[in-house]
């Protein structure tokens, strides 16, 4: 069957609009931009932060190069590693060397060389609990225990953690000269109760009670700084 004039346009525009299978050049060139064109390419491109991160890791990286010529490798990272001494000595200088205050020495968890963390009120109310039921042994040590815990909580002594209860009573009696001889006879008190199982008494008791009492009453004496 023939085509009729009226049909020959309309197919003429039909393939006009259909796109070549095989563009030449110019068409693919132009196709390529429009595509590229879309906004969802933008993501992938770098920011101006990676950017310049890129740059500082690059430069970083120089620094240690050694294929620079000329020894200029080695150079750099000399360069580097006098800038970072620098820095940290200067941090030294500025916030000094840090160390073991006596408020951290009087949390510390250990006291005679064994765990304890409660504070000198607490071992206090615990010993007095233990007077009520008459465990003598139990009482003086953690009465004891109370003494020296205040003593560090004051920042009056400072012993190591692992100090003997004698080594704590000399410490002490340089706070407390006029208690030196009390304190002395609380160390033994404990000493005998804890370590050579001797019975703990009521009077054994008062005695290291009255030596808490006194040193948390006393001043501490002021000693004069001996010249350098």
């Amino acid at each position: 069957m023939g085509l009729t004039s009226a049909m020959r346009p309309a197919l003429a525009r039909s393939a006009d609009a259909v796109p070549p299978l095989a563009p030449d050049g110019d068409e693919a060139r132009r196709w390529a931009e429009q595509e590229l064109s879309d906004p969802a390419y933008d993501i992938a491109e770098p920011t101006p932060f990676d950017r310049i991160a890129r740059a500082i890791g690059d430069f970083i990286a120089s620094l240690f190069n050694p294929d620079l010529s000329g020894g200029w490798g080695s150079t750099f990272a000399l360069v580097a590693a006098i800038v970072l001494a620098v820095v940290i000595v200067a941090a030294f200088l500025v916030w000094g060397v840090p160390r073991v205050t006596r408020r951290a020495a009087a949390r510390t968890p250990l006291l005679f060389g064994e765990a304890e963390g409660r504070s000198a009120a607490q071992l206090r109310a615990a010993a007095e609990e233990r007077v009520g039921v008459a465990d003598w042994e139990a009482a003086v040590v953690l009465r004891f225990r109370a003494l020296a815990r205040g003593c560090l909580e004051r920042g009056v002594v400072d012993p190591p953690p692992g100090a003997t209860v004698h080594a704590f009573a000399r410490a002490a009696a340089r706070a407390f000269p006029a208690l030196a001889a009390d304190l002395e006879d609380a160390a033994t008190a404990f000493d005998d109760v804890r370590y050579l199982r001797r019975p703990g008494t009521r009077e054994l008791y008062r005695l290291v009670a009255s030596v808490d009492e006194a040193v948390t009453s006393a001043r501490p004496a002021v000693r004069d700084e001996v010249p350098a």
